[in-house]
Parts: C-alpha cells; sequence; structure tokens
C-alpha cells in the first residue's frame, strides 16, 4: 500500500510526489505508477480508441471561458446564455446531422455539457436529439434542415400534455386532414391537451417544433404523428400559436411554457412520413405497422435516445462531483488527534469511506453507460425491444445514483458545498430533471419489470462449480455470481406472487407482483454494471490500473450484496463465516483504496481550465470568487 502522510495544504503520496489542487487532471502528476495509472483509467473510461473522437470537441468546449460560473443573472438571463451556449457548441459541429446520428458523440456532448450548464444540457437534447433527430428518421424525401443545422432557428418537441405525461398515446391534440387546402389543421381542443413544459418561449430566437398529434382523416382517428410547426420568428410568436411560460422549476433555468394552437394551419409537407405511415395523394393513410400504439412508439422513437443523453448528462454531473469533493476532501484541513496537529478531511474513514463508495458507484455507471451506448448504436430490428429497456433500465439506475452522489458531494463539502460558484449545489436539482425527463423512472422500471417477469432468464454465468466455502469474498466473479443469485431469487418471487395473485383483477395482480419485479430490475442493473465494469477492469495493462479498478469493483459488489446476505445465506449461496467476514472484507478494501482516491478523480480528465474557476477545487475558498467577482475577473487558480 501507498505510503501516505498529510500536511497543510499537501498530500504526499510517496508514488505520486505531486501536490494536490493542480491545474487540471494528471497536470500534478509529471510522473511515475499512478499518472500512468490515471491516464489508463481515463483511456478505459472514455472509450478507449475512440476517446479523441467521442469527447474531445466536448471537453474543450466545457473547459472554455464561455461556459465558466457566471453569477447575478435573472432566470432570463441564464436562459439565454443557455441558448447562446447553444450556439457555440453549433458552431464546432462539422455535421449537425451526422451528430444527430451519432449516438457516442450525442450522448457525449450531454456529459461534458451538463455539469456546466443544466439548461445547456437539456436545450441541446432537444435541438439536437428529439427535434432534428425525428427530422432524419422521417426525412424520406429531401426535406431542407439547413435553417435548422445552421441554427437559424432551433427546434423544440412537443409530447406530452398537460392531462397526458406518460399516457402519451391518450394525447388530445388534434391534425385534421384538411382536403380543401390539402394541409392540416392543428389544434389544442381543450384545456388539458396543451403542450406541458416545451421551450418554447421568444429567449433564443426564432424555434419551430415537432409535434405530437392526432391524426384525423374524414373524421377517422389514425393515431398520433409528428408534424414540424414554425412558432416563431424574429417579431415573436406566430398566429394561432399561443405560450403561457411556466412558473420557475428547481435546477438551472429553462423556458418552460405551456403551448397550445387554435386551428393553426400546416402544409402536406409537414407531416413527418416513414414506413410507419404514409399519405398518398388521395389522403389514404398506409402504414407497415398493424396498430397505433405501435405507430406512436415509432414516431416518437428518438425517446430511446433521449434516455441515453439525460443519463450521461448526470453522469458527467457524477464524476464533476466527485472530483471537486475529493480535491476539496485532501485540502481541508482540521484539527487532529495530537494538539497542535492538522489532518486532512480525507484522512479520516469516516469522510474517504463514504466517497469512495460513490467513486465506486461512478466507474460503475460510466461503464455500464458505455456498454449500453454502444449496444443501442449496433442494435437491430430483431433485438430493438431488448435493448431499448437495456437502456430505460439503466436510465433509471443512473439518474437515480447520481441523485445520491451529487448530494453526498456537497454534503461533504459543508457549507462551503452551497455556493453554486464552487460546482455543487446545482447539480442534485439537475439531476432531478433528468430522472423525470424521457420517462419517470418508475414509470420505465414498472414497463420493464412487466416484461422481464416471464419474458427473461437472469444470466447466472456460474464461474466456478464450486461450493459457497471453496469461493473468496475477493473473487470479483464469486462476488458478481452471487448478484446474479439475487436478480433470479427476486425473479422467482415475483412469478409467483403473479401465479397466486387475484383471478379476475389484473390491477390487484399486478400490485402483489410489482414490489418483487421491481427489486428484480434493480438487482439486474446493478448486475449489468457490475458485468462492465469486470470487463473493463479486464483490459487493463497497466499494473496499478488494473489493481484500483479491480479493488473498485469489489467494493462495488460487497455494497450490492450486502443488503442481501440473509436470502444468500438461507440458500446456501454464502457461508455464515463470509457473512460475518464482509464487513471486515469491505473496510480493508477501503483502506486499500483510500491513497488513490485523487488518481481515480483525475481519469475523470475534468478540464484544468474548468476546475481552476472553481474555488474548492483548488484549495481556497468561496472568497476567492468573491474577491475576483468584486474585481470583474474570472477566479484563478489559488
Amino acid at each position: 500500500m501507498t505510503l501516505l502522510t498529510f500536511q497543510k495544504n499537501t498530500f504526499i503520496d510517496a508514488e505520486m510526489e505531486g501536490t494536490v489542487g493542480g491545474n487540471g487532471p494528471l497536470s500534478r502528476l509529471a510522473f511515475g505508477p499512478s499518472a500512468m495509472a490515471a491516464g489508463e483509467l481515463a483511456h478505459l473510461l472514455f472509450d478507449r480508441q475512440d476517446r479523441d473522437r467521442i469527447h474531445e470537441t466536448w471537453r474543450n468546449l466545457a473547459g472554455g471561458r464561455n461556459f465558466t460560473y457566471r453569477t447575478g443573472l435573472s432566470p432570463d438571463e441564464r436562459t439565454a446564455l443557455s441558448y447562446d451556449r447553444l450556439r457555440l457548441v453549433n458552431e464546432v459541429v462539422d455535421n449537425a446531422a451526422e451528430l444527430a446520428n451519432d449516438p457516442h458523440r450525442l450522448a457525449s456532448l450531454h456529459e461534458w455539457t451538463g455539469p456546466v450548464d443544466g439548461g445547456l444540457c437539456t436545450v441541446a437534447s432537444i435541438h439536437y436529439n428529439l427535434f432534428l433527430g425525428s427530422l432524419l428518421d422521417h426525412n424520406t424525401d429531401g426535406r431542407d434542415l439547413s435553417a435548422f443545422t445552421s441554427m437559424k432557428r432551433t427546434g423544440t418537441f412537443l409530447c406530452t400534455e398537460l392531462e397526458h405525461g406518460n399516457d402519451v398515446a391518450s394525447m388530445e391534440t388534434t391534425a385534421v386532414l384538411d382536403r380543401t387546402t390539402d394541409g392540416f389543421v392543428l389544434d389544442t381542443p381543450t384545456p388539458g391537451a396543451q403542450k406541458f413544459m416545451p421551450n418554447t418561449s421568444a429567449i433564443g430566437g426564432p424555434k419551430s417544433a415537432v409535434v405530437a398529434a392526432r391524426l384525423l382523416i374524414d373524421g377517422q382517428d389514425h393515431g398520433v404523428f409528428l408534424f414540424l410547426t414554425p412558432l416563431s420568428d424574429e417579431n415573436g410568436h406566430l398566429p394561432g400559436v399561443k405560450v403561457r411560460p411556466l412558473p420557475q422549476r428547481t435546477g438551472t433555468p429553462v423556458d418552460h411554457c405551456l403551448t397550445a394552437f387554435d386551428h393553426v394551419w400546416l402544409p402536406r409537407e409537414a407531416m413527418l412520413e416513414a414506413a410507419h405511415g404514409r399519405l398518398d395523394s388521395e389522403g389514404r393513410l398506409s402504414s407497415n405497422l398493424g396498430n397505433r400504439r405501435k405507430r406512436l412508439l415509432r414516431s416518437i422513437g428518438r425517446i430511446t435516445m433521449g434516455k441515453l443523453c439525460m443519463s450521461a448528462g448526470t453522469l458527467g454531473m457524477s464524476r464533476t462531483a466527485l472530483a471537486i469533493a475529493v480535491r476539496y476532501a485532501h485540502n481541508r484541513f482540521i484539527a487532529g488527534t495530537k494538539a497542535g496537529e492538522r489532518v486532512a478531511l480525507a484522512a479520516h474513514r469516516s469522510h474517504h469511506g463514504r466517497l469512495l463508495d460513490k467513486l465506486a458507484t461512478a466507474y460503475a455507471m460510466t461503464f455500464l453507460h458505455r456498454t449500453t451506448v454502444t449496444r443501442w448504436a449496433g442494435h437491430t430490428d430483431e433485438d430493438r425491444a431488448e435493448v431499448e429497456r437495456l437502456v430505460a433500465i439503466a436510465k433509471g439506475w443512473i439518474t437515480w445514483q447520481a441523485r445520491g452522489i451529487t448530494i453526498e458531494c456537497r454534503e461533504r463539502c459543508g457549507a462551503q458545498g452551497l455556493f453554486p460558484a464552487n460546482g455543487l449545489s446545482d447539480l442534485p436539482l439537475n439531476v432531478e430533471g433528468g430522472i423525470t425527463a424521457e420517462g419517470d423512472n418508475l414509470v420505465i422500471w414498472v414497463k420493464a419489470a412487466s416484461e422481464m417477469v416471464l419474458g427473461h432468464e437472469v444470466d447466472r454465468k456460474r464461474s466456478a462449480e464450486l461450493p459457497a466455502d471453496e469461493r473468496n469474498l475477493t473473487d470479483l466473479h464469486f462476488l458478481r455470481d452471487l448478484l446474479a443469485e439475487v436478480e433470479a431469487l427476486w425473479q422467482d418471487r415475483a412469478r409467483t406472487a403473479l401465479r397466486q395473485g387475484p383471478s379476475g383483477d389484473p390491477l390487484s395482480r399486478w400490485n402483489e407482483t410489482s414490489p418483487a419485479a421491481l427489486e428484480m430490475v434493480s438487482v439486474h442493473a446493478r448486475l449489468q454494471a457490475a458485468d462492465a465494469f469486470i470487463s473493463a477492469a479486464a483490459q487493463a495493462v497497466d499494473p496499478t490500473a488494473r489493481f484500483l479498478l479491480e479493488s473498485l469493483c469489489r467494493l462495488f459488489l460487497l455494497r450490492q450484496i450486502k443488503e442481501h446476505t440473509g436470502d444468500l445465506l438461507a440458500d446456501d449461496h454464502m457461508t455464515a463465516d463470509q457473512v460475518r467476514a464482509l464487513p471486515r472484507t469491505e473496510n480493508a478494501v477501503v483502506a486499500e483504496l483510500a491513497p488513490h482516491m485523487m488518481t481515480l478523480v483525475d481519469a475523470f480528465d475534468i478540464p484544468a481550465e474548468m476546475l481552476a474557476t472553481i474555488p474548492i477545487a483548488n484549495g481556497a475558498s468561496i472568497d476567492r470568487h468573491l474577491d475576483a467577482s468584486i474585481a470583474g475577473t474570472t477566479p484563478l487558480p489559488a
């Protein structure tokens, strides 16, 4: 184990020979095993050989002066700043259409912009994925998209209604085929049909929307399709478009509104058509899908990529929060056990143990997200449903973990963490938006649970056909096998509850089943994360990097099985001695990892310029930002 000593404002590591609070990742580690380990960890965390193509543009942008925190802005000014930054994003995009169709780069954009501007993360996701992506998915007629790819017009997406959220299939907005004009009349028939929370204000310049509406032809309802609808120009909203700003919500401001249409006429080409729905010259609908629900799901298919974008944004927030909190822990000194002694917060198990728990989770989240994006990028029609379920499960687990990580990091930085200028206080509130956006987590997990009770088989690898008493708690594959047994156990309980539930009452039957089914989904998410983690650790070449990844993965798995030891013991998957040894094993892993926390967050590759403007990431406190604000300058490194 590395020899550790603490001195005021200095963290001395016999391997690293560096100081905390340097100007960025690896900058303080000029040489040595820890520098090499951090480099390889970053290589594995950030898509290996594709790292520069996928991440470097957004990383450089997030580290620029235009993306530093600005104090004293009103909500409208902060919203306008997010749109200004969206145009800066577009300036560095070689081809906006290619970006919208590249799941890896599109998700990465959210990873790097989420921590610096939650509003930007939101409007970028809407413009590039939901709006432009939907146009591209339906662009079989060579529609001119130049106004949107150049951002002369910003795109938004209007699907959810005031009274129809998760039940979008019941939405009421209508688009009636007008045979007289050969166009459509878009209308909001009831107050409950107002589009809820789209970013449709005049802030950000002229906007167009993709609007989900029920297609009516000669009085017949053909289900929901998308319609390209101009909303505003340089002079404001267009006739028939009624927009009312919603009250300010938690998190970074976005211009969320209620939006309604009063018999707005649209040309025939406004309808977004593809194989799932086309109108011929006589106004007859043809489709390769047999029912309206399937057509709806295909029309709004970009929601799946949106789940990856939202989870990516919260993933970036989690890693940034940890980078700040770990640096603060090494630079904040308190009284020691001896008179006159000063020790860093990081020296205390009560402090570094909590941060290491979150670090292990953040690594697991990252590897799971990488695996999930790759699965989505390569999905086929045959496995689409399975991959969509994985995306939904990963989104729920990642965003829920991000909430816990950002709250823990804020708390570990005490009162300093309450100031937005220190980079932490806005993050938990912005994570809340990700939890709800593109499908409320609980709802999408309920759907996954209903599919997995009977339609899924647990992946029991059973890496070694040995009895429990011949296996060791330090063996990653043993721990992984235990977690798989936990998933299988909860699936069995859900199946039993489903069989024994009251007949003739589907709701009551599901109510009996859903608690066990949801626990099955939760364990499945963690098992998928563990598999991705183990795979990444196996690819590490540098011995220190491999040691750190295996130790972090071990800590992650020990924490996952801890709450299930009773079941595992009862079914003979663990011995009584192993259950008793688990806390000691976990504590030993934490002790091994404690000296390496800085290496672990250096690997997050946070831009040096970004960290330089966050006082507590550099051994300073909020007064440095106050002094800089008075002087009208950007805070410099301590």
